[in-house]
């Protein structure tokens, strides 16, 4: 038996605000982030609602957005393991063919021993790094090997290479800390023997092109290639889309075969595009970033700032008239570290038919009492099927 045996029609509307990066920890001199922010919509949210932490792969672990996001999708994210290159072209509308490998990049600077000063060129804007990427595009060749660039967001970069007898299989080159070089071309099987002798080439080639660029290097990670995951409707018979409007997010919504809606810019605007899309789907996707980019910059006034600029548009989502509303995180990014992290993420459950504790704040230690416990990220969505009545009972 399966969960998608239980599922029924009845009408339902489920929405996901993921705020990206919203779990912290407090430490001997401060509260987190999102408990020292003053955020009195979600504060009543979660005095309306059932509230707990979340683990997107288990206690411990450290999940990337990737698999961070597909737990939030109800998927295991050991099981399904899927490379950030591979969600970059997916959500940016790159057609990967047979044979095609994709890795997703940061603009780097080196000092003069090779070492990393800084892993996303100075936060460089849009238009000098999409102008760089360009140049690479222009000046990048290798034998045997078609070489794509484009330019993702700010320091992002997509790269593809098509060519014969690319697998996979090979380490990340991104160190993901400065002080270090890049990491030689490592293969992780005799398969990936091949890739990694091509980005060898490939790495020589761009800091060649970039002599005369404001960023030295790319830093790549996340390498995969083409394959199908079954789909949400499949899974859980839900007709399910996503306003987000990074391309890593849209790239793994559309993998699990949510609708790419339009591209919009603030988190307010996503609302208004779900409002305009209310009576196509039952399962809407929003996202904000701003508190993952303030995290891994260790930047704490700026992720409160962040959290305090999603609470002020709440009672527009909540306005929406949601059947069932979940607010959480694919991860937590502690400003203390400076990056992801392994803490479990605060996640409230609001609907008629969700329940409610005891719970009047939103924040890490007072959700760690409430009514959801400590369960895995993936268990939401089920939970959210099942507060919104689309679940019948198993068995006698």
């Amino acid at each position: 038996m399966q969960l998608r045996d239980l599922v029924n029609d009845n009408p339902a509307h489920l929405v996901l605000l993921v705020i990206d990066g919203l779990g912290g920890y407090a430490d001997a001199r401060q509260d987190s982030e999102l408990e020292a922010a003053t955020t009195p919509n979600l504060d009543q949210l979660a005095a309306e609602a059932a509230c707990g932490l979340t683990l997107p792969a288990g206690p411990g672990v450290t999940v990337g957005s990737g698999p961070g996001h597909l737990a939030l999708f109800g998927y295991d994210p050991l099981e399904y393991d899927l490379g950030r290159g591979l969600l970059s072209a997916i959500g940016l509308g790159v057609e990967l063919r047979p044979g095609d490998v994709a890795a997703r990049g940061n603009l780097a600077l080196l000092d003069d021993d090779g070492r990393v000063t800084d892993r996303r060129a100075g936060r460089i804007d849009d238009e000098p790094a999409r102008a760089i990427v360009g140049h690479l595009q222009q000046q990048v060749r290798l034998d045997e090997v078609e070489v794509t660039f484009e330019h993702v967001s700010e320091h992002r970069v997509l790269l593809v290479l098509h060519g014969d007898g690319l697998v996979p299989q090979v380490e990340d080159l991104d160190p993901q800390t400065t002080g270090l070089p890049p990491r030689e071309p490592t293969a992780t099987s005799p398969e990936g023997e091949r890739l990694a002798m091509v980005l060898r080439q490939l790495d020589r080639a761009i800091r060649e092109a970039l002599s005369d660029q404001a960023a030295d290097t790319v830093l790549l990670r996340g390498f995969d290639t083409l394959h199908e995951l079954p789909s949400m409707q499949e899974r859980f018979g839900l007709r399910p889309a996503t306003v987000a409007t990074y391309p890593m997010y849209r790239g793994v919504a559309q993998l699990v075969g949510m609708d790419a809606l339009p591209k919009v810019g603030s988190l307010a605007e996503q609302i208004e595009l779900m409002a305009a899309n209310w009576d196509n789907y039952d399962y809407l996707f929003a996202h904000e970033k701003a508190a993952d980019r303030a995290g891994h910059d260790g930047d704490r006034d700026a992720k409160i700032a962040a959290i305090e600029a999603v609470d002020a548009v709440i009672p527009d989502l909540v306005a929406l008239g949601p059947d069932v509303l979940a607010v959480t995180a694919d991860h937590s990014a502690p400003t203390q570290l400076k990056a992801h992290s392994w803490h479990p993420v605060p996640t409230l459950l609001w609907g008629e038919k969700v329940g409610r504790d005891d719970v009047r704040v939103f924040g890490e230690r007072a959700c760690a009492t409430g009514l959801l416990g400590h369960l895995r990220t993936q268990d939401l969505l089920p939970l959210m099927l099942a507060s919104a009545g689309r679940l019948e009972k198993y068995g006698a």
